[in-house]
């Protein structure tokens, strides 16, 4: 078992978990879809806080980072016209991918 998952991490690592296997079924931009990766995207958004607030040093830069990346692609895609709309869905999902994958690895690896 890995310290930080000794440290009370498990349970966060495994949401996250999750909410990664959601996202990565995500494939069409649908009002179904939207209302899923937002759904995701807040759970994910609040794990982030709750990790950077149990152990700053490791988990800051997550916060200011990542989450920020995800937030500009999620504005991106509210911003975006009707044409764009499925580009900027896979962006943003790619995007919040990207984020959940960062965070499970820290958990996993941090001391």
């Amino acid at each position: 078992m890995y310290l930080c998952e000794d440290m009370g991490y498990a349970k966060e690592r495994g949401k996250l978990e999750k909410l990664y296997t959601k996202v990565s079924g995500l494939t069409n931009y649908d009002d179904k879809s939207l209302a899923v990766i937002t759904d995701i995207f807040e759970q994910y958004s609040h794990s982030v806080r709750i990790l950077k607030n149990k152990n700053p040093e490791t988990f800051t830069e997550l916060y200011q980072t990542e989450l920020e990346q995800v937030k500009v692609f999620k504005r991106l895609l509210k911003l975006s016209e009707e044409a764009d709309r499925q580009d900027d869905f896979i962006k943003y999902k790619d995007s919040l991918l990207v984020a959940l994958n960062s965070a499970i690895t820290i958990i996993k690896e941090a001391p």
